[in-house]
């Protein structure tokens, strides 16, 4: 397993000081954020060709919803969403973290023919087919995120995500698993991994605070000995809020300690 952390959490004013310092603090990956990240592919590759600092994965990024009920806002989200995997693949990453929906339903109830998540659960069918393929044009993965309940209604343990990857059907549609998210929604996270197995295609690591991996009673240990056990090497990437005052020493004490605690 490889350690990743976001970009907005790295030091240095740069894009090479950013990767310098992470190396430093012993991290192997580095994750963007998407907004407009096909502007800047030529500089990411350049910085990072000869760096032992890979990027990781892009995180969202996206315009509009992909389940609103304008369908402006749908189509403004699944261009861009596309664009993002084929930006993933020229970068030679895991692929694109998505969260379908945040919040409450848009699409309206239309009991008895179908509630509201039953629409929104057919059209996310469709639209991932239509990632999918371009995913897997791209040599990429489109990422489905389960939420915790205060952020979503749709998506929110590991087995929902699995469950849309089975009815789709297409191999490059993976789930991302969240240790805090997994804190609140999982009854037992490392059964919840083992379950959900190779459906699993990137990671994001924050303690029950959403701090960095020390600053809360995450279980860690019993995750990440549960990731080993269905064979994950990929990226494990920091999402999360760094209280140290010093920001490099939190980064190099938060890799340390996830390193201790895979054994």
């Amino acid at each position: 397993m490889k350690l990743a952390c976001q970009d907005g959490l790295a030091v240095g004013t740069t894009l090479g000081e950013k990767l310098d310092s992470l190396a430093e603090a012993g991290y192997e990956g580095i994750e963007f954020g998407g907004r407009e990240l096909w502007t800047r592919v030529d500089e990411i590759n350049a910085a990072t060709a000869n760096h032992s600092v890979k990027p990781s994965t892009i995180c969202a990024g996206f315009g509009g919803c992909p389940l609103d009920a304008d369908k402006k806002e749908r189509d403004r989200a699944s261009s861009d969403i596309h664009r993002l995997l084929e930006t993933a693949g020229d970068l030679g990453m895991v692929g694109l973290i998505a969260v379908p929906i945040f919040g409450s339903p848009r699409l309206p109830d239309l009991s008895p023919l179908a509630t509201a998540v039953q629409l929104e659960k057919d059209l996310l069918y469709k639209l991932c087919d239509d990632w999918g393929k371009t995913a897997e044009k791209a040599g990429t993965f489109l990422l489905l995120e389960p939420l915790n309940r205060y952020e979503t209604h749709l998506i929110r343990t590991l087995q929902d995500g699995v469950d849309i990857c089975e009815k789709v059907g297409n191999p490059h549609i993976k789930i991302m698993a969240d240790f805090f998210h997994m804190s609140i929604e999982e009854r037992n996270t490392p059964d919840a991994i083992r379950k959900a197995g190779s459906h699993i295609a990137h990671v994001h690591l924050a303690d029950s605070t959403r701090q960095l991996p020390g600053y809360g009673d995450t279980d860690f240990r019993a995750g990440l000995q549960a990731l080993r056990e269905i064979g994950y090497t990929g990226f494990m990437a920091l999402e999360c809020g760094n209280p140290d005052e010093d920001k490099q020493a939190g980064l190099k004490k938060a890799a340390a300690y996830i390193r201790e605690k895979i054994g």
